[in-house]
This record gives structure tokens, sequence and C-alpha cells, in this order.
């Protein structure tokens, strides 16, 4: 029996709708309603359960000894939260040209290395372009099979005969399945083979890693419930025309979300940087300089040191300019509002710009002592210690409120060599307090600006 029915569908957000509407009462975007006419089996509707067990306790559920699988990659096993997890379900997104199909198709390299059977399936490129790229990135290994198809039924075909332990599918938008008539790349097509291939990593135990297109608001294509469909979610990101490329997890149901990986893009491939606090800070320029501050953010469980950057001056223009680039505007605007009032520094004839330098985005509530340094000592042509790491909230009366993993902080600066950090007093005292590095405590902000202040 075969059940056919027409739906209007919204391309931005997945709204269904039985008549056409102009505007999508979801999203409110103009035009993205298309209709799709679906056939599909009715009696298919009833075979996607993921096994036939019965219900058991947990205590009796055994598991295997290898459940992870390590990509040789070390800075991807961390935003995994330990490697590849046997069976699971990866989606990583990122802008075209930004490098994930490189840092799958090493990974892939490196499993096959390791002697596990993996597929490369490829929606967009031929066998012969892919055997270019490997070329180029040295990858060449007898256990990496490349099957160049967009049918999914196929590639269920050849998944079945090859039986791999990793499959990697690039890209879910370009594949599609004929069970639904629209195109591929639109919301039911995603959705539906998404579906299907987390069937096929819960049944047979096969971990799938399928890379996504974003959409023009850095979202990734399709309906939101891909994201909640996948086991875990990752984030390709960086500026195209810089070599460094950082990798976010924003959904991970077997580790830590918020991690933080980050990579090199080189002629021959995407190498991986250890220590990314002196990737941002290797490019330091004089620190004679007023508006220049260190501080201590973290993504994740690691520390990170960026420098932050503040040029005040005079405004030609009946309202100041405020602009930020890398830390969220709105917390820029407070963290003026609050030099204002309880610091006394005039900022309404003054243009101000804010920094993060490397391109990274800074979200950590911690960053804002050291934005506020780096604004009121350029106001004031004066210097913060080329030396010094700063990090603290600072609430709307001028205090400074405690932040997280101090610790892993300050060993860091002391790792990178700098020799004094200002901290929220509220954190004091640290159990086990780090030798050779010189710990400042403050409780309001002026405090901080003077102890911060060059002699």
């Amino acid at each position: 029996m075969v059940k056919t029915k027409s739906k209007w569908i919204c391309q931005n957000c997945g709204y269904e709708t039985s008549g056409y509407l102009g505007k999508c009462p979801d999203c409110a975007s103009w035009g993205s309603l298309v209709e799709e006419i679906i056939t599909k089996e009715v009696s298919k509707i009833f075979k996607t359960s993921l096994n036939q067990s019965v219900p058991q306790l947990l205590k009796d559920v055994s598991l295997d000894e290898n459940t992870r699988y390590s990509t040789g990659m070390a800075e991807l096993d961390s935003v995994l939260g330990g490697g590849l997890v046997k069976g699971s379900l990866v989606l990583i997104g990122g802008d075209p040209g930004i490098g994930k199909s490189t840092l799958t198709l090493q990974s892939c390299g490196n499993l096959a290395k390791k002697g596990l059977k993996t597929l490369y399936v490829s929606a967009e490129e031929s066998e012969k372009q892919i055997k270019l790229r490997a070329d180029r990135l040295s990858v060449n290994f007898d256990n990496l099979y490349i099957l160049a198809e967009t049918n999914v039924e196929e590639i269920k075909r050849g998944i079945n005969e090859l039986s791999p332990e990793i499959v990697i599918v690039d890209s879910i938008q370009a594949v599609y399945t004929t069970e639904i008539t629209s195109s591929p790349g639109s919301v039911s097509q995603v959705r539906e083979c998404c579906s299907a291939f987390m069937t096929l990593a819960k049944t047979s135990g096969i971990t799938v890693i399928v890379i996504g297109h974003v959409t023009k608001d850095g979202v990734i294509a399709g309906p939101k419930v891909l994201e909640h469909m996948v086991d875990t979610v990752l984030y390709f990101e960086g500026d195209r025309y810089k070599s460094y490329r950082l990798l976010r997890t924003i959904k991970n149901r077997f580790g830590s979300t918020n991690n933080l990986g980050v990579f090199n893009m080189e002629d021959s491939g995407l190498t991986e940087v250890k220590n990314p606090s002196m990737l941002f800070l290797s490019e330091r320029g004089d620190t004679s300089v007023p508006g220049s501050v260190v501080i201590a953010s973290s993504e994740g469980t690691r520390p990170l040191l960026v420098e932050i950057q503040a040029l005040v001056g005079p405004t030609s223009y009946p309202s100041p300019r405020r602009v930020a680039t890398g830390i969220e505007y709105n917390r820029v605007l407070q963290i003026l509002a609050v030099l204002e009032k309880r610091v006394g520094l005039n900022l309404s004839k003054q243009d101000v710009y804010v920094n993060a330098v490397g391109g990274i985005d800074i979200q950590e509530p911690s960053a804002d002592l050291g934005i506020a340094l780096a604004v009121a000592t350029c106001a004031r042509n004066v210097n913060v210690d080329p030396n010094t790491v700063i990090m603290g909230e600072i609430g709307l009366s001028g205090e400074i409120r405690p932040v997280r993993n101090l610790e892993y902080k300050i060993n860091e600066s002391k790792k990178l060599g700098f020799k004094r950090v200002i901290v929220p007093n509220s954190n004091l005292p640290l159990k086990g307090m780090p030798e050779k590095i010189e710990i400042t405590g403050v409780s309001r902000l002026i405090e901080a600006i003077s102890k911060a202040v060059c002699a």
C-alpha cells in the first residue's frame, strides 16, 4: 500500500503546512515554503526501530573493551571526548572551503593505518578528485575505500557488502533517498537521510561521520532536528584567509561540550596546534603601547591566553562609535557603562574599538576585567604590565566577581612565562598556590586599574 502526501515545508526551519503561505509562521522568513510530494510505503514506518531487543537492567548491559577509536589526531580526539565512539553518529559543520573534507580525509587515513576498515562516501566529488586530494595530503592506505554515490539506498548496499568500522558521508545535503520525491538538500531529504544513517549506526555498530553545510547565518543547513538526532555536533571555524582553524564541540553525548581543538592549515593538510595560547600570543606586538592586555579565558576544560586590544579616541560623529570584534557587543557596552559610572571615565565623546587578537570569539565572563583595563589604559594613555595576565568578571556596581577554572588558567600563565596574575579576591586563597608567579587579588574595578598599571 502506497500513501502519497503533499506538504509545504519551510526550507529554513522545517515548518510544515498543508497549504502555501508567503511567510513562515515559525521563523518569519518570506518565500521559504516549498511544496514537496512525499511518497512512502506505510509499512516501512514500522520498520525504523533501532533493534528488536527486550527491556533489560542497566547494570546487565555489557560494554566492549574498545568502545572508542582514536583518530590519530590528539586535538580531534580531545574535542570528541577521547575519540570516536563505536556506533555513534557525528555531524561536522563549517563554512565552504574551511577544511571539513580535509579533516575527515586525514582522519580516515589515520584510522585505516591502524587496521580499521574505513569507507569514505563522497556525494560531491568523483573518485579521481578524491585521489588527487589524498595524494596531496599523503593519505593512501590499504584499508581506506572510496565510494562516489548520492543515493542512500546504494550507499547502504555498499556498506553492507564491505562491512566497514568507519563511514564518512560528504555531505548530508548532497545525498538523497528515493522514498521522497523532493530534491537533495531539502528539509525532508536531509531529515530522512540522517535518520537512515542513524539507524545504520545504532543497529550495526558502525561509526558514521556526516559532513553538513551551513547557511549564511552560520547554522547547519536543514531542520534543527538534525542536530538532535546525532550524538555529537562539531563546528569547524576560522577565517579561510588565515592559516588556523578552530574545531568546537556544540553537543556531545559521550563527553564534555564547548571543547576546542586548534589546527593549522598548511599545503600538506591540517596540523595540530599543541599550545593554542602560544599561537594567539606569538604575534603580540609592542607591549609598550597603551590598550594591550593579556586575558585568561577557557574553552571547555582548556585554558587559553588571548591578547585584548583597545583603541579609544575622539569621535568626529554626533554619536561615538562602538566596535567589538571577537567579543559580544552588548557585553562591551555594559563594561563601558561601568567604567563611566564607577570609575569616572568619560567616554561619551570617544570612539571605542575592542578586538580579541587571533580571530577567536571570547564568550566567558572572565574576560570582562581585561576588556575594561584595555579600554581604561588606552583612554588614560598608560600601560598595563606586559608580564601580567588579567581575569575576572565585572558586576554592575564595579565589583570583581569570581571565575571558574582559575587554577588551570594560572598554571597556563606560568607555563608561558608570565610573572603575575590579577584575579578576583573572592577566588582566594587557592589550594596549592603555584610557585614563581605572583597572585594579586582585587575586589573593585578601580583597584584593579591601579594595580595593573605599570609603575
